[in-house]
């Protein structure tokens, strides 16, 4: 059976969620503060964690980010009250599958985990990417460039992968949504421009190229 771990500190939407996912066949398992749901999914199998982003104590950002360096393909639905737009695109680059605004519908709640249950995971990939002077280690998400090393988020690991795996190739703002944030559908935001705006600066040289109205493309020379 279908295994969700909800992590909420607010009882009663700890509770209403829980049911609601029994009521739809899921095995369900609730934690009422962040560190005991980061010891539950860092112990117990699940297939998807919805997790709060405002907690006291360790916050949800802290918990999103210990899961994805435990495991990346681990399926983390961020569930927030915040408006704050940036909080959402650093949640979505860290590794999370999806986010979604408090207060919320049940249904479309229910739509969406069975949406990112449906999804293939991101399969952890198991080797060295060069192209040109940029080399990728995929087991760590190091990159190095020249003799400069430099840490990447999630996302950025993923697109930079996306984009040296079709190196010369223009890849399309639809085709990145789809591969590195799991979306069948634009969201109507710059997730990509913004991820790709951090990844040049990490590389310095401007070897990812804008192609005007379509998307980008990792030049090799």
């Amino acid at each position: 059976m279908t295994r969700i771990l909800v992590i909420d500190d607010e009882p009663d939407l700890l509770g209403f969620v829980g049911h609601a996912l029994e009521a739809e066949g899921y095995h369900v398992l609730t934690a009422i503060d962040s560190t005991e749901g980061l010891r539950v999914a860092l112990t117990t199998k699940v297939d998807l964690v919805v997790l709060d982003l405002l907690m006291p104590g360790l916050d949800g950002q802290a918990v999103l980010t210990a899961l994805m360096a435990h495991d990346p393909t681990t399926r983390i639905l961020v569930l927030s009250a915040t408006e704050d737009k940036q909080a959402r695109v650093a949640c979505l680059e860290e590794g999370a599958v999806d986010f979604l605004a408090k207060p919320f519908l049940l249904r479309e709640l229910i739509a969406r985990v069975r949406s990112r249950l449906l999804a293939e995971p991101v399969a952890r990939p198991s080797d060295v990417l060069r192209v040109g002077a940029i080399v990728l280690n995929t087991r760590t998400r190091r990159l190095q460039v020249g003799g400069r090393t430099a840490e990447l988020s999630q996302r950025e690991f993923l697109l930079l992968q996306h984009l040296m795996r079709n190196p010369d190739i223009v890849c399309s703002r639809q085709e990145l949504l789809s591969e590195v944030w799991g979306y069948d559908f634009d969201p109507s935001t710059n997730l990509v421009d913004v991820c790709v705006g951090r990844l040049r600066a990490k590389l310095r040289d401007d070897v990812i190229r804008t192609v005007r109205n379509v998307g980008y493309q990792l030049q090799t020379a």
